[in-house]
């Protein structure tokens, strides 16, 4: 402990050499003591503008970070909790239960970022407590598989830490929704003061950077590495740490709070109760939520918490379906997606799920088509003056897929984008004629795909025959994969004809433009039943403009097909099943996100380095 009568300058400038620290000696235990003390006077320091007080506490915090994220990389849970809880005896003596300095810690974090008032001269400190929480999650860094039983679970999940659950959360979000910008360099540091106190915070700032010297080259990171330049980092740090919360896995005896928090809470105009049955409820503002995804769709972590709260939160989902400015949120996902060569996988992935969770509701899958757009920029393969949001929809989706196909390859990612395609066809609307067209486009690729296979498939045959030792290549494989998806393909077509054929004459269009490519697949057996429909409209349509005359323009085409429309007898389309896909989470889906977090901690967290050669959780690049 130090001395009653000793300042904390005086304190920190007399142990800014290398000090010894093991559990018997205790001056990390004392310097969290100072801090503890210290943050009980935090908010009087906060109205006061007590610059000096505010800035000797962050660096006292930042030293405890530091030597905390040093610990939990070079040490066993055991090891750690000894820096924490040891107690000197004396030979014959005993004591009650010693104290854990580490869950009073934690508490004094959550308490000081949830109650500290967020000024210029608070910021850094805010920043670096949310950082420090970090750091205590860290621990799964260092291990392969996930933890499902650790000190984050022991603290952070039961004991006097839980209460502070729901405005934890709370004050995460808000943080991420203010996107509060840190205070000019300077606008809040007094560089000289007199009395002396230029010194002191000469002294005790000199402490937290001549320590940062000392962790970055001496063992913490095996080089320095630049901070990503973001407008607000107490806002990203306030998501990536919401994030790991929200991922941690239940405890054997209690599940997330964190998560349970994030599920449960609504918008602040519901007046209506909270059920008893839910546990750490809160109100938060929905109409500046949604402002800040749609703003901050560029970064995965802002998606992914999107992706969170439609998959988990029934009354986001319920409110943003609700709204009638949808493009301001689908826009910046498409984005994502067009750009697929430049995003992580990951990323796409999640863009792609929060589409097909928001194509599970047909209210959705209509109104997109009544949302008119103007010169979207970013879409470079066509000059796009005005088109619906749903087509739009339609053209990037349908690139997603053709990029993957000659690209990725990924059946995961291909299931994904047709079930999207597959919930909006049967409120497919006055579809763009490129939306048409790159419909039918894609299933013209799938049909050379199909014939080229088939005919490897037969080469190979023949020269086995020829040759008994050469192994026969598994093509039956590919073949399968492909028809899964020609069917699939015919089956979205079969569901825009069938439901909604008097809106698209732009598809009818389409469909006999290119007549000859359905004639192969007329009689084979994988897509006979669901040929009928297509065989139908293409020789109705066909019949009428052959009686027209020869020689017709675009415009008197699609003139016949639009009366033809009425003419066509509905009750000849047969009817099949509606199609509709509901995205659902595989077990144990904390294998995946669990690693996505926290490689998101690693590349985009302010100020926090670990040595790539100490990860175990996944692979990392380290040049």
């Amino acid at each position: 402990m130090i001395p009653s009568g000793i300042s904390f300058s005086h304190f920190l400038s007399r142990h800014q050499p290398a000090v010894e620290n093991n559990p018997r000696t205790g001056n990390l235990g004392a310097l969290i003591k100072v801090f503890l003390s210290r943050t009980k006077e935090l908010k009087l320091s906060a109205e006061c503008q007590n610059h000096i007080f505010i800035w000797q506490t962050h660096n006292a915090l930042f030293i405890i970070c530091c030597l905390l994220k040093v610990f939990i990389c070079e040490m066993s849970e055991e090891e750690l909790q000894l820096h924490f809880t040891y107690e000197d005896k004396s030979p014959g003596s005993y004591s009650s239960d010693s104290e854990d300095l580490l869950e009073e810690l934690l508490c004094c974090l959550m308490q000081l970022i949830t109650d500290t008032p967020l000024l210029d001269i608070t910021y850094e400190i805010s920043v670096e407590a949310i950082s420090t929480m970090v750091v205590f999650l860290s621990c799964q860094l260092f291990h392969k598989e996930v933890l499902r039983h650790s000190i984050s679970h022991k603290y952070l999940m039961r004991g006097p830490c839980l209460p502070y659950t729901s405005k934890l959360v709370k004050t995460l979000l808000y943080n991420f929704i203010r996107q509060e910008k840190p205070p000019p360099p300077g606008a809040h540091v007094l560089s000289q003061q007199s009395d002396g106190g230029g010194l002191l915070y000469g002294l005790a700032s000199g402490v937290a950077t001549g320590l940062w010297t000392v962790f970055t080259l001496g063992g913490v990171g095996s080089k320095a590495v630049a901070s990503p330049e973001l407008s607000s980092p107490l806002a990203n740090q306030s998501l990536l740490l919401l994030l790991v919360l929200a991922n941690l896995t239940d405890a054997p005896d209690a599940p997330n709070p964190y998560r349970q928090a994030i599920l449960s809470f609504k918008n602040t105009q519901d007046n209506s109760p909270f059920p008893s049955s839910i546990p750490h409820a809160f109100q938060i503002n929905f109409n500046s939520l949604y402002t800040a995804l749609c703003e901050q769709q560029t970064s995965d972590q802002a998606t992914l918490l999107l992706y969170t709260l439609l998959h988990q939160n029934s009354n986001i989902r319920t409110y943003m379906l609700a709204r009638t400015d949808m493009e301001n949120l689908v826009l910046p996902i498409l984005e994502i997606l067009y750009h697929v060569e430049e995003r992580n996988s990951h990323h796409v992935y999640m863009a792609l799920i929060i589409l097909l969770i928001l194509t599970e509701d047909d209210g959705f899958n209509r109104s997109i088509h009544e949302v008119i757009l103007k010169n979207i920029t970013w879409y470079s393969e066509r000059a796009l003056t005005e088109i619906s949001l749903g087509s739009l929809l339609i053209l990037v989706v349908i690139r997603t897929i053709q990029y993957n196909m000659t690209r990725t390859r990924d059946k995961y990612l291909h299931t994904n984008c047709l079930a999207a395609l597959a919930n909006m066809s049967a409120q497919f609307r006055a579809l763009h004629q490129y939306a048409a067209q790159r419909i039918i486009s894609l299933f013209s690729l799938l049909s050379k795909k199909h014939n080229k296979v088939l005919e490897q498939a037969t080469q190979s045959l023949r020269g086995s025959l020829s040759s008994n030792d050469a192994p026969l290549p598994d093509y039956a494989q590919d073949l399968n994969v492909i028809e899964e998806v020609i069917r699939m393909m015919l089956e979205i077509i079969n569901s825009c004809l069938t439901n909604s054929l008097h809106h698209n004459p732009n598809l009818v269009y389409a469909l006999l433009y290119k007549r000859d490519l359905f004639e192969q697949f007329r009689t084979h057996p994988s897509f006979q039943d669901i040929m009928q429909n297509i065989d139908l409209v293409i020789t109705f349509f066909s019949s009428r403009l052959l009686q027209a005359g020869a020689e017709l323009s675009v415009e008197r085409v699609l003139e016949i097909i639009k009366q033809g429309v009425v003419a066509l007898p509905k009750d000849r389309l047969k009817k099949f099943p509606e199609l509709k896909f509901k995205y659902v989470e595989e077990e144990q889906p904390e294998e995946f996100f669990i690693p996505y977090v926290w490689s998101l901690v690693c590349n985009s967290a302010v100020g926090l380095y670990w040595n790539p050669q100490d990860i175990q959780l996944f692979a990392i690049d380290s040049d």
